[in-house]
């Protein structure tokens, strides 16, 4: 299972009775999130507010996702680009920096049940991922026509000394047209955004697991400087390093922490797709 999924993970927060939290998604590989308790209102750029919802299936997402909940408990299944055609099987690219209601899109009928039956009459961790993990167990005999290309795109993408499209082709071993085409269906966008994608999140994470850095310390080396950083940075954020350094992480602060010490990552987007 561990080529299809980030991780299977539980967020669990205590914002009190009537207590809210805000925070921001980073830009990240599809998700499902199936939540009890207070449901989360998310907001995606200038969209329109998505409404709270127990399931909510996120595409690839190159911009942050605002989203203020309460107390609650969450579990979310990360897909990588090989798990998304593999589950979801539609092109990612028609899903990429939307929200969606996982009940009534029928792109996601196969994902329904689970949204469905996860939570039983009591909390029980334990129980709640056995039944994602049979779950998905079920469905895992579908067949992925383009498996061994899409593996090899995403080593190429994860690897830091890929810069360009070019160096990403010959390193997958794939044309250019051919990358272009298997990255917008199974990843969500080109491979030069997906690029640019990976240079910010590993400049994001360094900053965040270590502020101590200060963004100059945390700056990724592909960038030519901090000027171009800060503007990539208002893509994929919609604001600027100093807004964003400003802001309480409540929830996303301790969720990178974790990853980092279980997964080895400390977000979606720099998971190591084969699992080492």
């Amino acid at each position: 299972m561990r080529p299809f999924f980030t991780t299977f993970y539980i967020t669990e927060i205590d914002a009190g009775l009537d207590g809210r939290v805000v925070d921001h998604l980073h830009p990240e590989w599809a998700n499902l999130r199936i939540i009890e308790g207070v449901l989360p209102v998310s907001v995606i750029r200038q969209q329109s507010p998505f409404p709270a919802m127990a399931g909510i299936v996120t595409g690839p997402t190159s911009t942050a996702v605002r989203f203020t909940t309460g107390t609650s408990r969450i579990w979310g299944i990360g897909l990588l680009p090989l798990g998304w055609a593999k589950f979801v099987t539609a092109p990612a690219h028609l899903f990429a920096d939307q929200l969606y209601d996982p009940l009534v899109v029928p792109a996601f009928a196969p994902i329904r049940p689970l949204v469905e039956t996860l939570f039983g009459p009591a909390p029980d961790e334990a129980a709640e991922l056995a039944r994602i993990t049979r779950h998905f167990e079920s469905l895992a005999a579908r067949e992925v026509p383009e498996e061994a290309r899409i593996r090899s795109a995403h080593k190429a993408l994860v690897d830091p000394d890929v810069a360009s499209v070019a160096a990403m082709a010959e390193s997958a071993g794939l044309a250019s047209h051919t990358l272009e085409r298997l990255c917008r269906r199974h990843f969500g966008f080109p491979p030069s955004l997906l690029l640019r994608r990976q240079r910010f999140m590993r400049s994001l994470s360094q900053y965040m697991l270590d502020p101590s850095l200060t963004w100059i310390g945390a700056i990724d080396s592909h960038y030519h400087d901090q000027a171009q950083f800060v503007r990539e940075f208002h893509r994929f954020m919609g604001m600027s390093p100093r807004a964003y350094a400003a802001l309480p992480h409540p929830v996303l602060a301790g969720v990178m922490r974790a990853r980092m010490a279980a997964a080895g990552a400390p977000v979606q987007a720099l998971h190591d797709p084969s699992g080492d």
